[in-house]
């Protein structure tokens, strides 16, 4: 019994940790393209308007990570309606920016620390790191959770994957999908 516990709790462990690995990369990669953009900003177009210049250069690194995080990340958890997917996408990424930008404003408005240095760890360091955490469970969780997975992503391998089950083995000793998930399409899920 403890092997069979043991066994899960690998397996649920592998698969978050390859999930979230793969969505560090792509967020240090949106990390990138957001300072890049939201330093040029501050020294250039946007000098007057920190927290104007935050919001821009974080919607760039939004639509960046949508394409990255759909294709690679969440792959198996694509959705078939591509439509929805982006604007849940678009919204947990508008909290995520807000998260941000309220940082940013805390900083000049409140602390009254109105210096460039002070502005940016702010806005992308702290705030990048508390919208993280928040983007991290709202896209697992609701835009790229496991109701309406594409049907081609569908099959045994990327089902478990999907909707977050462990193969269990039954009292029969062949392999089944856990009924425990939740899932709608329980009775109807193919054996793993």
């Amino acid at each position: 019994m403890f092997q069979r516990i043991s066994t899960k709790i690998q397996g649920l462990v592998s698969l978050v940790w390859r999930e979230v690995a793969k969505f560090g990369v792509v967020g240090g990669a949106a990390f990138v393209v957001d300072s890049a953009i939201y330093l040029w900003m501050l020294s250039g177009p946007m000098s007057d308007s920190p927290v104007k210049a935050k919001i821009v250069a974080g919607v760039v690194a939004t639509m960046f990570s949508w394409v990255a995080n759909r294709y690679w990340t969440f792959r198996h958890r694509r959705q078939a309606n591509v439509a929805r997917e982006l604007v849940m996408f678009l919204v947990m990424n508008a909290i995520g920016l807000g998260i941000a930008a309220a940082c940013v404003w805390v900083t000049k408005y409140i602390l009254q620390l109105t210096d460039t240095t002070s502005v940016f760890i702010a806005g992308s360091v702290v705030g990048l790191i508390l919208g993280t955490i928040f983007r991290f469970f709202a896209y697992r969780f609701w835009v790229f959770g496991d109701k309406n997975i594409a049907p081609e992503l569908r099959t045994d391998k990327a089902l478990v994957l999907a909707t977050g089950s462990i193969p269990l083995v039954d009292s029969v000793g062949t392999d089944s999908a856990d009924a425990r998930t939740g899932h709608p399409d329980n009775d109807s899920m193919p054996r793993v």
